[in-house]
């Protein structure tokens, strides 16, 4: 029979994709988790892992495994809290994901106000593009994530918390060529459009929506390189290599430094929504609950206080 700890062995290993990662992360030898999935194989009599090139992959039956594990395990920390009677004092490990231009903003912030309110939780914050933060959502291993756009989920709840400018930027000497106004003068999207424009990959949410935008006008967009890296890209325009539309917020340093322009977005502006998204498929711990309001609410002061340039609250119009 198939215990707790088993669950928990596979669910690191399954996520970590190699026994030798898993080993550390769970402080146990690796031959010690061989010697587990084995029986498991054994006791359910199908192979749960496999070998590949790019680590150790579940199988069909290990996704399953997988899938039901983490419920497990997530209704055993719940079962958990309320034992030991923590509504008021959480406990607990909570993953939160975050797109690399917010994690910029939130990340420190909010690892001391959990830190200080509630020292009992462990908060571990994964950064990334947002569309692996959406994938690593979809596949359980976060249990918050900061994204911008719905995941049309079930299993998945996201609430719109505020909207983000997108403006148009590249560095002066190339601007001077293109014989644009002076930066900081508003410009069309059409004229933001007809750029060359280095943006990230298809796959991303924010080339989807400017892709959507342009197509809304009859046109399409002009990119001259696809690189999923916002530094990189940033690197790539002050090389004046082409344009790009990012956050404001994502080019302030460099626009201080003297090395980029920017251009606000006009008729009517670029803006992209924010959401907070949570998995409801799985029970949600006191732990998740308070770095949820914890993370909304200082999204929120971020907005109000003016800390957050380009960015005003969701109002649902």
């Amino acid at each position: 029979m198939i215990d707790i700890r088993q669950l928990r062995y596979f669910m690191v290993i399954a996520d970590q994709r190699s026994f030798t990662r898993a080993a550390q992360a769970l402080n146990v030898a690796q031959p010690a988790l061989s010697l587990h999935v084995r029986h498991m194989e054994a006791d359910l009599g199908v192979p749960l892992l496999v070998r590949t090139s790019r680590g150790v992959e579940p199988t069909e039956s290990g996704l399953i495994l997988l899938r039901h594990a983490r419920v497990i395990l997530g209704q055993l920390a719940v079962a958990e809290e309320e034992i030991r009677g923590q509504a008021s004092d959480p406990v607990g490990e909570v993953r939160l994901g975050l797109p690399a231009t917010i994690c910029e903003v939130i990340a420190v912030p909010l690892i001391r106000e959990v830190h200080q309110r509630h020292p009992k939780i462990r908060l571990r914050l994964a950064e990334a593009m947002s569309g692996y933060v959406q994938d690593w959502l979809k596949e359980g291993r976060l249990d918050l994530a900061i994204l911008y756009n719905d995941i049309p989920e079930s299993r998945i709840a996201s609430r719109k918390i505020l909207q983000e400018e997108l403006v148009l930027f590249g560095s002066p000497s190339l601007a001077a060529g293109r014989g644009l106004p002076p930066a900081g003068t508003a410009i069309t999207r059409a004229l933001a459009f007809e750029m060359p424009l280095i943006l990230p990959a298809e796959s991303h949410s924010l080339r989807r929506l400017l892709a959507d935008q342009a197509q809304a006008m009859g046109r399409s967009l002009t990119t001259v390189f696809d690189v999923d890296s916002y530094t990189n890209i940033k690197a790539l325009v002050a090389q004046d290599l082409g344009f790009s539309i990012l956050p404001r917020r994502a080019i302030e340093a460099a626009v201080d430094q003297g090395q980029l322009i920017f251009w606000p977005v006009s008729d009517p502006a670029l803006m992209r929504t924010i959401h907070l998204s949570i998995r409801k498929d799985r029970p949600r711990t006191n732990a998740v609950a308070a770095v949820e309001v914890l993370t909304e609410s200082l999204l929120t002061s971020l907005v109000t206080s003016g800390a957050w340039i380009g960015t005003r609250l969701f109002t649902g119009d």
